[in-house]
């Protein structure tokens, strides 16, 4: 592999950045079919694959703004005032598509614990955000959609006794120029062990 070769992918990762304002079009369906085989690509300690994912897009984009904010609202969240929801139906409406992100609990595993369980789904998101970047897409973790709210949780299929819910991805076209991410120096978080003191 040349050098060419290698900084390319190299440059992808380091110049991806979340992207909240989207606009279609979204990834079309192989490259959305590429994404989510991305996401089986995700380090995953005992093949759990803990990862679970829903794909929302069109008319039920409408559907799950409706279900979740509503949801919001009866669990007495103060923040979601009449002007957040009206903002957030605004953007959930020139989103053209969002993936739910779940992870499977395996509560009978011993060897494996729950916290590498969910290292693994973190990862698998990872790779979906990356490939999404890197086939020219924008994308935004999001845990504002009623996230932490059950009722949401249920809705999609993901009951609160074997799933932990994590969120929504929004994907889609950049709806404006995203200027680069100001990152850390790596060094400042970083030192190297040589042995006990």
């Amino acid at each position: 592999m040349t050098e060419n070769q290698t900084a390319a992918p190299i440059h992808a990762l380091t110049t991806r950045r979340s992207t909240k304002f989207l606009r279609a079009p979204a990834p079309k369906p192989d490259e959305l079919q590429q994404i989510l085989q991305a996401a089986m690509s995700a380090p995953d300690h005992g093949a759990l694959r803990p990862w679970r994912f829903v794909v929302i897009q069109g008319e039920a984009i409408g559907k799950l703004a409706d279900v979740a904010l509503e949801a919001v609202k009866r669990s007495g969240d103060p923040r979601m005032t009449p002007e957040k929801e009206k903002s957030v139906r605004a953007w959930m409406a020139d989103v053209p598509l969002f993936i739910g992100v779940a992870q499977k609990i395996a509560h009978d595993n011993t060897k494996i614990p729950e916290q590498e369980q969910l290292l693994a789904t973190g990862c698998s998101v990872m790779n979906i955000l990356n490939a999404v970047h890197m086939l020219g897409y924008g994308a935004f973790w999001s845990t504002g959609v009623g996230t932490y709210v059950e009722d949401v949780q249920n809705a999609l299929g993901f009951d609160s006794l074997d799933y932990r819910f994590l969120g929504f991805l929004a994907v889609g076209t950049p709806a404006c120029a995203v200027p680069p991410a100001k990152r850390p120096d790596y060094r400042e978080f970083v030192t190297e062990w040589t042995g006990p003191a």
